[in-house]
């Protein structure tokens, strides 16, 4: 029986499927890709004697795979807190599906295991960008405030890492950067050894500081808009930037556009932090649409549609506070 781990590239994903593999070590096909590469399922070979564990992709954006899966009887654990649509009804699926704002895979593995690797949990908390779930499961672990600050510094650079176009853009892939995580059960001893979390540390430090440099290009009362510049670098930042912005304005939305090789935007959009809502009915509005109530994208945005797409932004977010 050939058994296939299918997980996002970004913090969430990879820390997911490490919480797994940790309690119950399995060997596997890893199949996984940058953050924007969500219809992974589809990589899977369609036969019998397959096993899937999918983690971080929206069930809804990989139906058709999955159905096709499940129709020879394939058994699938599916871990996700995207837009899913309705669910199978198919014995051979078991779900562990969470839309709630405050929840990520990686919270959901560690509810259905127990807590038991809670500390990469907490990274992968703090990678998507849920600070306060992460900070109060760490102070319930009786982590220190230096620990608790290592926990977030990793997620986030681990999260920094899946964003790009292509791996072209990323520092390392998600495939080599999970084989590196998998040696090692504590994550303080991970980055007390491997030299991989300091670079991608400095990285996304340096990213950030250009392009925190950089006007907005729209604001609104609402939100604010940003396009960077069509750079590696620009889209490696998109997300970290977002949820710097989100984290420093957390009354106001805001999204982040970067161009791609294609003449098309690629879009990050964070709801308001008071407010968690509305990321992802305002990117199903468009093609290539998807993502969660707090934080969503759309991977292709035609460049004459970002006037629409400004005023469907401005439109889902009014009532915030202009600074």
């Amino acid at each position: 029986m050939k058994h296939f781990d299918v997980f996002n590239g970004d913090a969430d994903g990879i820390c997911a499927l490490h919480q797994l593999r940790l309690t119950k070590p399995l060997r596997s096909v890893l199949v996984t890709g940058v953050k924007r590469d969500v219809q992974l399922l589809a990589r899977v070979p369609v036969r019998s004697g397959v096993t899937v564990t999918v983690l971080d992709i929206s069930l809804d954006a990989n139906r058709a795979a999955l159905l096709a899966l499940l129709s020879r009887g394939v058994e699938v654990e599916y871990f996700d807190h995207h837009f899913s649509g309705v669910i199978p009804d198919d014995h051979n699926l078991t779900p562990h599906i969470d839309t709630s704002p405050e929840v990520c895979t990686s919270l959901l593995a560690d509810r259905h295991l127990g807590g038991k690797q809670r500390l990469w949990a907490i990274v992968g908390a703090y990678g998507d960008n849920l600070s306060r779930v992460a900070r109060t499961l760490a102070e319930n672990y009786g982590l220190h405030p230096e620990q608790i600050e290592q926990l977030r510094e990793l997620g986030e650079s681990l999260n920094y890492n899946a964003y790009g176009e292509s791996e072209a853009d990323l520092l390392i892939s998600p495939a080599r950067l999970y084989a590196i995580l998998r040696r090692y059960a504590d994550p303080f001893r991970l980055m007390a050894s491997e030299p991989i979390a300091q670079l991608l540390c400095d990285a996304r430090r340096r990213d950030l500081a250009m392009a925190l440099g950089l006007p907005p290009d729209k604001v609104f009362a609402g939100g604010v808009i940003y396009v960077l510049p069509n750079e590696p670098w620009a889209r490696r930042v998109r997300g970290t930037f977002g949820n710097f912005l989100a984290t420093r304005a957390p009354d106001r939305a805001h999204a982040v556009l970067s161009p791609s090789a294609h003449a098309d935007y690629t879009v990050s959009v964070r709801a308001p932090l008071a407010n968690p809502y509305g990321a992802i009915d305002l990117c199903r509005q468009f093609a290539d649409g998807g993502g969660r109530e707090a934080a969503a994208g759309i991977d292709r945005l035609p460049h004459d549609r970002l006037g629409e797409f400004a005023l469907a932004f401005e439109r889902a977010f009014v009532g915030g506070s202009r600074a």
